[in-house]
């Protein structure tokens, strides 16, 4: 077989409610000349026909079926199985436009010393109807990337075309940033080489309740948080004692991780703000971490307001827990 000049990489994990729409819209993109690679992490539901189904009218179509390992695994796969030397993301909820991969392979030939693009989205709901996003849409130029870094949002995972071999050569994806190893990803990268994206919405990106940053919002934002301290160490000169762990310590070891004093207290001071709006977060782990926060005399606004938050969120004893911390502090 030829070598094609793209590869097209998707990892599933029990999403056959959207995986058939997400697949069709890859094999009907304008650009063609790709190998679609489709891991099948141990699915329980019917992930396996469907992609079976699909294969079998798309010869270009690649099934991987095996025992869940887990998304990290199944990404550091598929970037190893992928047989070009460009390889583009996509997950099994999401649409890509038709222009997608002949836009974004465009951008790529014309500017070599890009080695990640994504693209910007239009935000859908479960059911494929418009769903309303505040904030900034993601930076097009790497001057806007470097400035926009601490941020989670700086690229949209599934929409992002790479090159394969300078993901290699950073190491692929970290086992140690489970649920931000897209943006653990792209700090590394960011050292080698340019990353932006084109400001063209081609990805329809769905919102819903079974998606990773909703079922586990404050894992992903304490990795995101030491990810983001591991880059300024990069940066500094420093080393990264994140390089060679497979799992986050507790925020209270970070110290001892870093080999310095305040690296705890910099991730609690970047998280809490952000899960008091998180139902899930607060119900999670990150209840502790922000009365942790509020008596070393952290503030920010909106501390208050979560008081009725929890309650509105079914968590009273929660309620009364922080409301006597406020005061008292």
């Amino acid at each position: 077989m030829s070598v094609p000049a793209l590869s097209v990489a998707m990892s599933v994990y029990n999403g056959a409610s959207h995986l058939g729409l997400a697949i069709e819209s890859i094999t009907r993109q304008t650009y063609t000349d790709f190998e679609f690679l489709i891991l099948n992490d141990g699915s329980s539901d019917a992930s396996a026909d469907i992609i079976n189904e699909h294969a079998a009218r798309d010869r270009r179509i690649r099934p991987i079926h095996r025992d869940n390992r887990g998304l990290i695994a199944s990404l550091n796969q598929l970037v190893d199985e992928s047989r070009a030397p460009l390889i583009a993301r996509m997950d099994a909820d999401d649409i890509s436009l038709p222009e997608r991969f002949a836009k974004q392979m465009a951008f790529m030939t014309a500017n070599p010393a890009y080695g990640v693009v994504g693209t910007w989205t239009s935000d859908i709901d479960e059911h494929g109807a418009p769903f309303a996003v505040t904030g900034a849409d993601h930076p097009t130029d790497h001057d806007a990337f470097i400035a926009s870094i601490g941020h989670i949002s700086m690229l949209c995972h599934p929409s992002v075309m790479m090159r394969r071999d300078l993901v290699r050569s950073v190491g692929g994806y970290h086992n140690a940033f489970k649920h931000c190893e897209d943006y653990d990803l792209w700090l590394r990268l960011a050292s080698v080489t340019k990353l932006c994206s084109l400001p063209e919405r081609l990805v329809q990106y769905r919102h819903w309740s079974n998606q990773v940053s909703s079922r586990f919002a404050y894992t992903q934002q304490i990795g995101a948080a030491v990810a983001y301290l591991a880059y300024c160490e990069r940066s500094a000169g420093r080393a990264d004692p994140t390089e060679s762990i497979d799992a986050l310590p507790p925020v209270e070891e970070l110290d001892t991780l870093f080999g310095r004093m305040g690296f705890g207290d910099a991730v609690r001071s970047r998280v809490a703000p952000s899960i008091i709006y998180s139902q899930a977060a607060l119900n999670d782990e990150g209840f502790p971490l922000l009365l942790d926060y509020i008596r070393g005399g952290g503030k920010a606004p909106g501390l208050w307001r979560t008081v009725a938050r929890l309650m509105r969120f079914g968590e009273p004893a929660k309620a009364v827990h922080l409301f006597l911390t406020l005061a008292t502090r």
